[in-house]
């Protein structure tokens, strides 16, 4: 038999969870310093729930003409076999990396900027300098 108490507790467990439809990736491009495409210039986000949503694109600031190679790419609709083709790809001029939706994600748009936060906060920081400028 089930009492109140544990209706009670059922409802108090449920937490809001981001949409498993949603995926994000850090966009690299090419660090000449390094020699790797390591240098984050964007993050990606899509809601592959969703058969017409647009994609969420959060970019780096003050890296305009170094994220040009992923510009030309997101110029056009992005699909599921898009990422997976600059997966396959990944290596050379353009790279790109899954990132976790962060807990406490409000929306895909909140999500991509929880991560490109942490990369401001952390990654780009401890990168060496550019060199090409």
């Amino acid at each position: 038999m089930e009492t109140d108490t544990n209706r009670a507790d059922a409802k108090t467990t449920e937490t809001p969870t981001a949409s498993p439809a949603w995926r994000l990736w850090i966009l690299l491009v090419w660090h000449p310093t390094l020699g790797l495409p390591v240098d984050p210039v964007a993050v990606l986000g899509l809601n592959e729930g969703q058969q017409q949503a647009a994609p969420v694109v959060r970019w780096v600031p003050l890296v305009y003409e170094a994220a040009d190679p992923w510009r030309e790419r997101l110029s056009a609709p992005i699909t599921s076999q898009d990422i997976e083709r600059w997966i396959a790809r990944s290596g050379s001029v353009c790279s790109l990396e899954p990132a976790d939706v962060p807990e406490g994600a409000l929306d895909l748009t909140h999500a991509a900027d929880l991560v490109l936060d942490e990369l401001l906060a952390e990654v780009i920081p401890a990168l060496p300098p550019r060199g090409d400028g």
